[in-house]
């Protein structure tokens, strides 16, 4: 897998790290970057816009430099990131340092961790399903470390409360490559103490799909796992795990499986204009083009929790369109009563960390009214891929594959995501802003999260 800084995509220089899905033995880190520790990586901020119902949007982790991007052919497969080589933004402690949990930080460009009085994970922001997920590591020899997989937020069990993939060379049970508590892998298979030579970099790559997990350790398939016991799990956070010794993470990486297609490409099945819209929407081969407004184009079925991907182009400069997610259904009075993943790549001051649409500017993947969007990765006049996660009261957004906004809806129940907290399914939407609305939609696809509820299984934000 490619990646790419910002100012290298737009073409002034090129490629910075390795390629495919297979490493070599020594795979390269990302180039060194600033530090920064769990405790700083979403600082606040004192000039934050106003939402409507006076509630303060999310905090961003400041974007120190142009970021560094994932390949264009990556990102259009579905690929994104979840380390972005420079800020802990979209993870989060599952301990506090300060009371003996693990030290974790950024240093040169990768996540970090060497100290701790118990073992301890660093969370996604949100849970995932069915997914690949590529992850780089160096562990110190005589280290225990692991990478959890549909994991709770503190897990007792390994063998109840996730799929812990182990890393420990001198673990009697379960060495490096094995799912702690469910399988062990044969190492004279796998190729004896010499599967992964610690103080070296190594790469997983590991397909978790139904019940079944499989690893691949530097392009090598170590493990084939099925899942026929009553502990399955079907979603749960990813976690990185410290345990003993240092351990350091790079090129942390995943890709949705199984999401479904939302256009067939010919007809606007499935979808329907919202009443007394002026927007135009045509299909065109795998694209809807929505052109004037305002006006909404909304999805018959309806979501709750889910990964949505698209890629957008917008036709003119600072076309500002969105999706509303989660929406009531849309009414000539209504048309739009949803939460709004925003679509406008305007920037103030030659600066692409100052989004310019709206009070303050939310920007292209940040959340509406809630949590700007840190960096403005997109271009008017170029194709785009998004990526939303809606997993209970927490969203999650990727633009080209750079996380982009985070944000938790603590607000009161309301079946209006206007007013409040809405958990409910809801519809898809697209948006066409005003009468200068042009911008095209295509490869539209979901995949519905049905697991275990958020309120069973969300861990505790302070």
């Amino acid at each position: 897998m490619r990646y790419y800084s910002l100012i290298a995509a737009l073409g002034l220089f090129g490629l910075v790290s390795c390629n495919g899905d297979s490493a070599p033995n020594d795979p390269e880190v990302p180039t060194k970057g600033d530090s920064a520790t769990a405790d700083d990586a979403e600082p606040q901020s004192d000039s934050q816009p106003q939402a409507p119902d006076g509630s303060k949007p999310s905090d961003a982790a400041t974007v120190a430099a142009p970021p560094k991007l994932l390949d264009t052919n990556d990102v259009t497969a579905g690929w994104i990131s979840l380390f972005d080589g420079q800020s802990l933004f979209g993870w989060k402690a599952n301990d506090n340092p300060d009371a003996g949990g693990v030290n974790w930080r950024i240093e040169d460009g990768v996540i970090v961790a060497d100290e701790s009085e118990k073992p301890g994970l660093l969370l996604t922001s949100v849970r995932f399903s069915d997914y690949e997920l590529q992850v780089d590591y160096r562990l110190e020899s005589g280290g225990n470390s692991g990478v959890f997989l549909r994991s709770v937020p503190t897990p007792e069990n390994p063998a109840v409360d996730c799929y812990e993939l182990n890393m420990c060379n001198t673990h009697p049970e379960f060495p490096t490559g094995s799912i702690v508590g469910r399988k062990k892998v044969v190492l004279d298979d796998a190729g004896g103490d010499e599967t992964a030579p610690e103080g070296k970099w190594h790469r997983f790559h590991v397909r978790v799909e139904g019940n079944q997990i499989v690893v691949t350790l530097d392009g090598r398939i170590i493990l084939d796992f099925i899942d026929d016991s009553e502990n399955q799990r079907e979603i749960g956070f990813i976690g990185l795990q410290q345990n003993e010794g240092k351990i350091e993470f790079s090129n942390v990486a995943l890709r949705p499986l199984g999401t479904m297609p939302l256009n067939d490409g010919k007809t606007l099945a499935g979808w329907r204009e919202v009443p007394e819209s002026k927007s135009e929407f045509k299909p065109d081969e795998d694209t809807i083009q929505l052109t004037g407004g305002p006006g909404f184009l909304e999805t018959e079925k309806t979501w709750a929790d889910f990964v949505l991907q698209f890629e957008v182009h917008p036709n003119a400069k600072n076309i500002n369109s969105g999706v509303f997610f989660r929406a009531a259904k849309g009414t000539a009075e209504n048309p739009s009563n949803g939460y709004e993943l925003q679509i406008c790549n305007s920037f103030a001051n030659g600066n692409r960390a100052q989004p310019n649409d709206y009070k303050g500017g939310f920007g292209t993947g940040g959340i509406m009214h809630r949590a700007p969007a840190r960096y403005i990765v997109a271009d008017d006049m170029q194709w785009a891929t998004m990526t939303l996660v809606a997993d209970g009261p927490r969203f999650s957004t990727w633009v080209n594959g750079y996380p982009t906004a985070h944000w938790i809806d603590d607000r009161k129940p309301n079946d209006n995501p206007r007013k409040g907290q809405r958990l409910k399914a809801g519809h898809l939407s697209l948006q066409g802003h005003d009468d200068e609305s042009d911008v095209d939609f295509r490869s539209l696809r979901i995949l519905p999260v049905n697991g275990d509820t958020a309120s069973d299984d969300s861990p505790t934000d302070e």
